[in-house]
């Protein structure tokens, strides 16, 4: 017999997507695969350093990882300034599995995998030491590699590697100068100017063919583990990408994306994105996006859909204007939850992932209203779930509706110490709600019984930042709250997106307490 919610969800729009993931509980957690650290690690979080930790997760039972988007950035740390919808990024690439690796190779990885001594990483460092690594690499193996049948065929199945690829080599040419400052002849894609460029091309469909070959490795591998790996695809991409150089009529290129101004940000946001030309998307019978969302559905059964409302309306603000200049789009308010529906619709129909919706922040009731009808997931950050219309009380854990995803921070919020320590008042009403006396000090007891909590609310989905449980441990996380924080938005900081686990993957499974500690957290039976 089947519940009235699974009834629900099976027969609605995700109903061939619920089915294939399951109405059930799932639990997971979450962090930037950059992050990682293992003893082959070459500065940075690599594809294959995930399989220690799917091993991990599969023996506390849990099921699903999410991973920040793995997108080439280019030169930006930050996973959401995508310079392509569909490229992986290749500073992910493990290159100690790299395929026909001789001795002299294998001695240039030694001095490489120091980088990831440091506390934070250093990007801009570990991204061109790893590149000139590949570029020797494939001096020796890439005439053979090119002549392969897998290559080959990776090409033919992803037509949007080819001009991803002139767009790499062009943006090299001119010194990394934004494609709209190029000569006219090369700010179009053509086939005839793709040729004249191949050899230097290839470099970029080799590190694409590596990159998504590990990647695949890594999600056959969780499948066998049962797990499910969750991707995130960001809404906007940069100005300065592949796909507004080769397909600039899909965005309106007179505005930028950003945030209105409101009480906790008076002067708004400015974000440099450009909106999306919806009706030149549906004219095109959404053919961007769905070769996206199949592009990622070759790596990621499940994904965060970023800034959901924005597909809904979103702030557009004139070129170089402070934020307050800006309007919503559409601007006619009644279009938009017939917009948003029919884009939804379109999302959930054009791949076999399920979308769990970052639904956070100033959201018009009705777009939650329309989520919940699609079967698509919301967000519920625990701190934040309150009833903030009354009397601003803590919404019990078993009101949360069942169609959401409960987390207790965010990759762009405070860890939850941090919260606790930076905003007493609120921690003391939190405390107040769970019964504690309050200190001033987030304790070991209060943070288990907190994720012990966040994987038993009413929703479908827990899924955490791994460092709120690594943080049960003080030898496994840094040594100041703020050091454990991801990403500080609206601030231009050294540390944003540089954050790396204190411990290494081999460290985290070899530490007696933390796995016993995350069974009683999940619920698992110890001896």
């Amino acid at each position: 017999m089947t519940s009235h919610l699974e009834d629900g969800l099976l027969q609605g729009a995700c109903g061939p997507l619920w089915k294939k993931i399951g109405v059930r509980s799932h639990n997971g957690i979450d962090l930037p695969l950059s992050a990682l650290h293992t003893a082959e690690s070459c500065g940075i979080g690599e594809f294959l350093d995930l399989l220690p930790l799917i091993n991990f997760c599969h023996q506390l039972r849990l099921d699903v990882i999410q991973l920040l988007p793995l997108n080439d950035s280019g030169s930006d740390p930050s996973p959401y300034n995508a310079l392509s919808s569909c490229a992986l990024n290749p500073i992910y690439i493990s290159l100690h599995a790299l395929p026909d690796l001789d001795s002299s190779l294998k001695e240039l990885l030694e001095p490489l995998k120091e980088l990831s001594a440091s506390t934070h990483i250093a990007f801009t460092e570990v991204q061109s030491r790893k590149l000139h690594f590949l570029r020797t690499y494939l001096e020796k193996v890439g005439a053979e590699l090119t002549k392969s049948l897998p290559f080959n065929q990776f090409i033919d199945e992803n037509p949007w590697v080819k001009p991803y690829a002139l767009f790499k080599v062009l943006k090299d040419r001119f010194e990394q100068n934004p494609w709209t400052s190029w000569p006219n002849e090369l700010k179009t894609y053509s086939e005839s100017l793709f040729l004249s460029h191949w050899k230097e091309a290839t470099f970029y469909i080799a590190l694409q063919y590596f990159s998504f070959s590990q990647l695949k490795q890594v999600r056959n591998y969780a499948h066998k583990q049962r797990l499910l790996i969750k991707g995130d695809i960001p809404i906007l991409l940069s100005p300065d990408s592949a796909d507004v150089w080769q397909n600039p009529a899909l965005f309106d290129l007179t505005l930028s994306a950003g945030a209105p101004p409101d009480a906790l940000g008076p002067d708004g946001q400015y974000w440099g994105f450009p909106i999306w030309n919806w009706n030149a998307l549906k004219n095109d019978h959404y053919r961007f996006w769905k070769q996206r969302l199949r592009v990622a559905s070759t790596c990621y059964d499940l994904y965060r859909l970023d800034h959901v409302v924005g597909f809904f309306r979103i702030w557009a603000i004139p070129l170089g204007q402070p934020s307050k200049e800006g309007k919503f789009m559409p601007e006619d308010e009644k279009l938009w939850i017939p917009a948003g529906s029919e884009h939804l619709k379109m999302l959930i129909s054009a791949s076999s992932m399920l979308p769990i919706a970052e639904d956070l922040g100033t959201v018009p009731d009705a777009v939650r209203s329309t989520l919940n009808q699609l079967g698509v997931c919301g967000t519920k950050v625990i701190p934040w779930e309150r009833l903030w219309n009354e009397n601003g009380a803590f919404i019990p854990y078993k009101f949360y509706p069942p169609v959401s995803m409960t987390c207790v921070s965010t990759h762009d919020s405070a860890t939850f110490a941090l919260w606790w320590r930076d905003y007493p008042e609120e921690a003391k009403a939190f405390a107040a709600f769970k019964k504690w006396t309050y200190a001033p000090e987030f304790t070991f007891a209060q943070r288990k019984e907190l994720l012990t909590d966040a994987h038993h609310t009413a929703s479908l989905f827990h899924i955490n930042l791994f460092q709120e449980y690594l943080a049960l441990y003080p030898e496994l996380v840094h040594p100041t709250l703020e050091e454990e924080r991801i990403n500080t938005p609206g601030k231009i900081l050294p540390t944003n997106w540089t954050y790396r686990f204190r411990p290494s993957i081999e460290q985290i499974l070899a530490h007696p307490g933390l796995f016993k500690s995350m069974q009683e957290i999940i619920g698992i039976p110890t001896k």
